[in-house]
């Protein structure tokens, strides 16, 4: 069995970002209405060439979702447990060479952010962590989720990379799906975001996908930081690992996050700009190359953008968000791991399914079923 590294180094970020650039409007064409799409449709959809045909994309991955998920948006929210952190990431506000006040949640805080985020009918809860081993390591996640689990249908994680005994452990304690995010493909600038601490090794970090699946943690979800290279050529790699895991992992499911860049104390300015044409271009290139993934949206992205892309691909969105320790109830003034754009409360994004005519679902399933 080939692991995804061995696949990952028979490629070469400059000569895929030359494919990408290459790419003539007849591709576009030809794998737009190809009935089987393969990772060189994906290219082809992602190029500056496809961009003419905006129109005829946000059309095909509309009812394409619509097809597979219906119209309905599940909904979640993150629970931030603690911004301690032995990683420097220039990029992040929790990174260790910022000065800020830190905070880890203890059982009474985790029980009190649980209510609150129950107050707002919350079913589908992201538990969010800085990488802090010593402190927030799978003794204290294992016990968070104890807490949890009696009040939520769907746990979902996004923490340091972890073994795969400690992933089977978590899976087994009523976790659902966990999210990692390689934050960018590019292995020669990678150490320039990532210049101490664990998440330095870049090709642990690689293949952490492959500890999820071999757990056989029922979804793993994937993403790249959009801002930190060029968007293009990261989001080919991420789908050519998306395509590697479901040939391997195949009883597993599959999201996609998209967060841009956002403000955030202390942390480096965008490398590349993503404007919002270009962000529902790359939802539109996955949707139609890959009707099975879900794709989710965070508080990162503006209400305007939120609104529209209700219609037009978007299965999962996050509402109401606090991204800092205790934000719900506990301690609101502390450090927020960045901004957030879309600040409506989860009542009014529900409404605003509702009026697009989309269900939002709180939960699809009883994890005791």
């Amino acid at each position: 069995m080939r692991s995804f590294k061995e696949i990952f180094e028979q490629y070469s970020w400059d000569e895929i970002k030359k494919r990408i650039y290459a790419v003539t409007p007849e591709e576009v064409q030809h794998s737009l209405y190809k009935r089987k799409k393969t990772l060189a449709d994906f290219l082809n959809l992602l190029s500056p060439a496809a961009s003419t045909e905006l129109e005829t994309m946000a059309r095909i991955t509309q009812s394409t979702t619509q097809k597979r998920f219906g119209k309905t948006i599940q909904l979640y929210a993150p629970l931030y447990l603690s911004n301690e952190c032995q990683n420097i990431c220039t990029y992040c506000g929790f990174s260790m060479d910022n000065g800020i006040r830190r905070k880890t949640l203890n059982n009474i805080e985790i029980l009190s952010e649980t209510f609150a985020l129950k107050e707002m009918g919350i079913e589908h809860v992201l538990l969010v962590s800085g990488e802090a081993n010593k402190t927030v390591g799978i003794d204290y996640f294992l016990n968070a989720i104890q807490l949890l689990r009696p009040h939520f249908a769907h746990i979902s994680i996004e923490v340091q990379p972890l073994s795969e005994e400690e992933y089977r452990a978590l899976h087994e304690a009523g976790v659902h799906s966990v999210l990692v995010y390689q934050e960018t493909y590019h292995q020669e600038v990678y150490q320039r975001y990532h210049p101490k601490g664990k998440k330095s090794n870049f090709s642990f970090r690689l293949e952490t996908p492959d500890r999820i699946g071999q757990a056989t943690m029922h979804k793993i979800g994937l993403g790249v930081l959009l801002g930190l290279e060029d968007w293009r050529v990261d989001s080919f790699f991420n789908a050519l690992h998306i395509d590697y895991l479901q040939r391997q992992y195949w009883q597993t499911k599959y999201s996609v996050s998209f967060p841009r860049l956002r403000p955030a104390e202390g942390i480096i300015e965008p490398n590349f700009i993503m404007e919002d044409r270009e962000l529902l271009q790359l939802i539109c290139a996955y949707r139609i190359w890959n009707e099975d993934l879900e794709l989710s949206v965070s508080t990162r992205e503006n209400e305007a953008f939120r609104n529209h892309i209700i219609h037009l691909g978007a299965t999962t969105m996050s509402a109401g968000s606090k991204t800092n320790p205790g934000g719900y109830s506990v301690d609101k003034q502390s450090l927020e791991q960045f901004e957030t754009s879309d600040e409506r409360s989860m009542e009014e994004i529900k409404k605003i399914i509702r009026e697009a005519g989309y269900d939002p679902v709180m939960k699809d399933w009883e994890h005791y079923l």
